[in-house]
């Protein structure tokens, strides 16, 4: 019988935790099916591997990356510690519990350097279409060599997505706009704070971006900094230049008009407005269209496209947990692919597990409970596969801990410390203060 083929759209860490999973069994004896994976990008890493670009890449594709230059973990590193590979491991000592892009970057690539799945990534190849013949049950893959400018397509038994959904931005427009006389862009399109050094910047939105990018901005010396909110404010002690405004309404030159009926002179809008689940690669059939949430629609165990379950998509879900996430799920879609575990014999069965998850997460109370359901879908993964079990409530608590440390300040946050749930080391304090700690270099962060 011939080998199974199975193709894996995007090598950031979903992607590359699908070809670990599949390296982990060929380590353990297993025989595993042919992988190709598809990467747009020239690098491995996903969002974590930062360009300078903006727009259009040089070949006239959409910028993946939606990093910006002083980017720090803005969670504990406790939690998204990969179990088979520790930070210990990687930089041969416990590190600081909060590090910079380039650090996280260094020990994502250090885990696929040592599983040797490099060969099996084709970079600067973008999926332009899949489909699905449902007489020979097999998918046909277009993907376009940007190197060659070459445009082929092959068969493959199973398709994983794995593309992300944290790079096509969601950018509302607001009235007077196109008369604004600064600067407007989206969190996508952010790439340096020093461009506002002395500046009075405007933030749409009230989550994690407008939180990191204001935070960015104020440590590297903006002017002021305001955020604008539709629901609820974050409600952060926040600096004294920085203060948060009900949604904007509109603009008339460089002033913006707020709900409350208050005012603003600003400089620059940056709009956090969060990102879409966008495959322009997959026919409606086979396209996932969900809200960000932590039960996404349509995907069995968080995974499995109930309409064809012989497609999958990775790391799809709201996030609190991450990396080691993407692994429970990339190991549990493994074991489909593998004949390992059984998919229940009817869509109905599938789609009632969808439906209870979706309940479930309705019926949260606050951030704490949201935290907790994920992990317990982690376990769930995990309990069914031999992904190297650890401590997911360890890994809870370093959540729970880390947003009371916001709540007593938001700028402070990442100067504490937390316990490994690998290693069972305690993590040690960073030499600087994050406010203060302007080099934020691989070498400068791993200075003793």
């Amino acid at each position: 019988m011939a080998r199974k083929r199975v193709a894996i759209i995007g090598a950031g860490p979903s992607g590359l935790a699908q070809l670990r999973a599949f390296q982990s069994a060929a380590q353990k004896g297993a025989e595993i099916p042919e992988l190709v994976c598809f990467e747009k990008q020239e690098e491995w890493g996903g969002l974590w591997n930062y360009t300078w670009r903006t727009g259009l890449d040089e070949y006239g594709e959409p910028v993946h990356c939606s990093m910006y230059r002083y980017l720090w973990s803005n969670g504990p590193k406790e939690g998204l510690e990969f179990a088979d590979y520790s930070f210990e491991e990687h930089f041969g000592r416990q590190i600081a519990s909060y590090p910079p892009r380039a650090v996280l970057y260094d020990y994502i690539e250090g885990r696929v350097k040592k599983a040797g799945v490099r060969d099996r990534i084709r970079f600067r190849t973008p999926v332009r279409m899949v489909t699905f013949d449902e007489g020979t049950e097999k998918f046909t893959v277009t993907a376009h060599d940007l190197v060659n400018d070459h445009e082929y397509s092959e068969e493959f038994d199973h398709v994983v997505v794995a593309s992300g959904h944290f790079s096509t931005p969601n950018a509302p427009e607001f009235p007077g706009f196109d008369g604004f006389n600064g600067r407007i862009l989206h969190a996508h399109d952010f790439r340096d704070a020093r461009e506002f050094i002395g500046k009075d910047i405007l933030l749409i939105g009230s989550s994690y971006s407008a939180e990191d990018i204001g935070s960015q901005c104020w440590k590297y010396g903006c002017k002021s900094v305001t955020t604008s909110y539709r629901t609820a404010p974050m409600g952060y002690k926040w600096p004294d230049n920085w203060e948060e405004k009900p949604l904007l309404e509109r603009v008339e030159g460089r002033t913006a008009h707020f709900r409350d009926g208050s005012s603003k002179e600003v400089d620059a809008i940056i709009l956090c407005t969060g990102y879409l689940h966008h495959f322009p690669f997959l026919p409606d059939d086979l396209r996932l269209k969900t809200a960000n949430r932590l039960a996404t629609a349509d995907l069995y165990k968080g995974v499995v496209w109930v309409h064809n379950p012989k497609l999958f998509y990775l790391g799809m879900q709201d996030q609190w947990f991450t990396f080691n996430m993407f692994d429970a799920q990339a190991w549990w879609v493994r074991d489909v692919i593998m004949g390992r575990i059984a998919l229940p014999d009817s869509k109905e069965e599938m789609l009632a597990d969808v439906a209870d998850r979706v309940a479930r997460e309705d019926a949260l109370e606050d951030d704490y409970a949201c935290i907790t359901y994920q992990g317990d879908y982690v376990k769930e993964l995990i309990a069914e596969t031999d992904y190297p079990s650890f401590d997911v409530d360890g890994a809870c608590e370093a959540f729970f801990q880390w947003k009371k440390h916001k709540k007593q300040d938001i700028m402070t946050f990442r100067d504490n410390a937390y316990r490994s749930v690998i290693t069972g080391t305690m993590a040690p304090l960073h030499h600087t203060p994050w406010k203060d700690a302007m080099d934020d270099s691989m070498e400068s962060y791993l200075r003793n």
